[in-house]
């Protein structure tokens, strides 16, 4: 199983910004799907999670500006940033809970980081 992040790069505050992420591989079934962000120095911080139905969650800095969203045909999860501020500079890593075929085992897999800059 992999997970493909994509969509980051450089942006003005105030800005948009909309990071993909697919899951694909030997996949039964995708469960919680998350959106992390780490930046030099600092412990990897949660910014916001979709569990397998609708339910969301977000850290308090990023409430009303950012949202999770996920398409389950795709195994993709979305994550729409807008009113981009310089604090949310960072690198950003998709994160799963997936249960693997055939075993039906549950892993947590990592995308690769994408780098947001939000910067004039």
């Amino acid at each position: 199983v992999q997970l493909q992040a994509s969509g980051g790069g450089l942006v003005q505050p105030g800005g948009s910004l909309r990071l993909s992420c697919t899951a694909s591989g030997s996949i039964f079934s995708v469960n919680t799907m998350s959106w992390y962000r780490q930046t030099p120095g600092k412990q990897r911080e949660l910014v916001a999670s979709i569990a397998s139905g609708v339910s969301t969650t977000y850290v308090d800095s990023v409430k009303g500006r950012f949202t999770i969203s996920r398409d389950n045909a795709k195994n993709t999860v979305y994550l729409q940033m807008s009113s981009l501020k310089p604090e949310d500079t960072a690198v950003y890593y998709c994160n799963a809970n997936i249960n693997h075929a055939p075993s039906y085992r549950t892993y947590i897999y990592w995308g690769q980081g994408t780098l947001v800059t939000v910067s004039s």
